[in-house]
């Protein structure tokens, strides 16, 4: 039996040829369809103040540091308040520990020995003479127990006040000092912290863009943490589409794209920065061929073409691979 080389029919070698010629393997790849997209920022409330002021609209550009509302800064001011006693307190407690007791204080303790002594040569010459008529069996032995009391407390408060003025001439302990700087450092970072908190009752605008919505109105109290102004951020825009899992395998961050958006007639370049490695939906383990070809994996392409600076977010827009960038 004699074997016959197999002939491919005319019809697929001129299809081969043309799809070599035209990159038939992309020729056919839908477009990804998607918006044009901003950095949005939000600026939240830090207290749950009234606003007493708006200064900006929606829909106005702003700058970087500009107002956009302000919140009542009441509480605040009897806060910092309050705050400045404390750290004025522990200030003068640390000063009052540095320089330690003073003369004056230094004199009294002197003082309060020399009767602690006085008093203990007293008690001690009492107890001679009680101890000499017990023995002369002119008192009781009672009295004798008395009079060593006394010249004992004598003794012992006389003691005492040699202590307190030896505590006095050597001064504050250090571990004393280092308590009373913890302590106003610590009063310190408390008003620094309501400070900064405070200063954000005036809301700033943390970046050049436009105002895209102000939720609250005139007299309201937002509570802390909610968003109280929406920017748009200035800057390259970016796509925001979706890729076909068919198109997934060869879809990187850095390669090439144009971006053809609705109302500008020449396409847009841009470059891939972002592809999800998640599906927008999550399967289920056993999908067929037909299901997994329905999935779409979220992508984020930036805008580097200088005509996408000035376009609205929003609108519509189709992204095309290109090729490295």
């Amino acid at each position: 039996m004699r074997c016959r080389a197999f002939t491919p029919p005319m019809s697929a070698l001129v299809l081969v040829a043309l799809c070599g010629a035209q990159g038939c393997d992309r020729r056919d790849e839908p477009a990804w369809v998607g918006t044009l997209e901003r950095d949005r920022v939000e600026i939240v409330a830090e207290r749950d103040e009234p606003i007493v002021a708006i200064e900006v609209q929606e829909g106005e550009h702003v700058k970087r540091g500009q107002v956009l509302l302000r919140q009542s800064t009441e509480l605040a001011s009897a806060q910092a308040g309050e705050a400045d006693a404390a750290v004025a307190g522990a200030r003068e407690r640390l000063t009052e520990l540095e320089r330690g007791a003073r003369s004056e204080v230094r004199a009294e303790a002197r003082a309060r020995l020399a009767a602690a002594r006085a008093a203990s040569v007293r008690d001690e010459r009492e107890l001679a003479r009680v101890t000499d008529l017990v023995q002369k069996a002119l008192v009781s032995a009672s009295e004798l127990d008395a009079a060593r009391a006394a010249r004992d407390a004598s003794a012992a408060r006389q003691r005492e006040a040699e202590a307190q003025l030896e505590a006095l001439q050597r001064g504050t302990r250090i571990e004393q000092v280092e308590q009373a700087r913890a302590a106003l450092a610590a009063a310190q970072a408390v008003r620094s912290q309501l400070a900064v908190t405070d200063a954000r009752l005036v809301v700033r605008a943390t970046r050049d863009g436009l105002v895209e919505a102000l939720p609250y109105e005139l007299g309201e109290r937002p509570p802390r943490g909610a968003p109280v102004a929406v920017l748009l951020a200035d800057g390259v825009p970016y796509a925001r589409t979706f890729v076909p899992e068919p198109q997934r395998a060869r879809v990187k961050a850095g390669l090439a794209a144009r971006v053809r958006v609705d109302g500008v007639p020449e396409p847009l370049d841009g470059v891939v920065r972002f592809v999800a490695s998640e599906a927008s939906f999550t399967p289920y383990y056993a999908l067929t061929q037909r299901d997994r070809s329905r999935l779409v994996y979220l992508a984020e392409v930036d805008l580097t073409d200088a005509r996408a600076r000035e376009l609205p977010a929003g609108i519509p827009l189709e992204v095309e691979l290109t090729g490295a960038r």
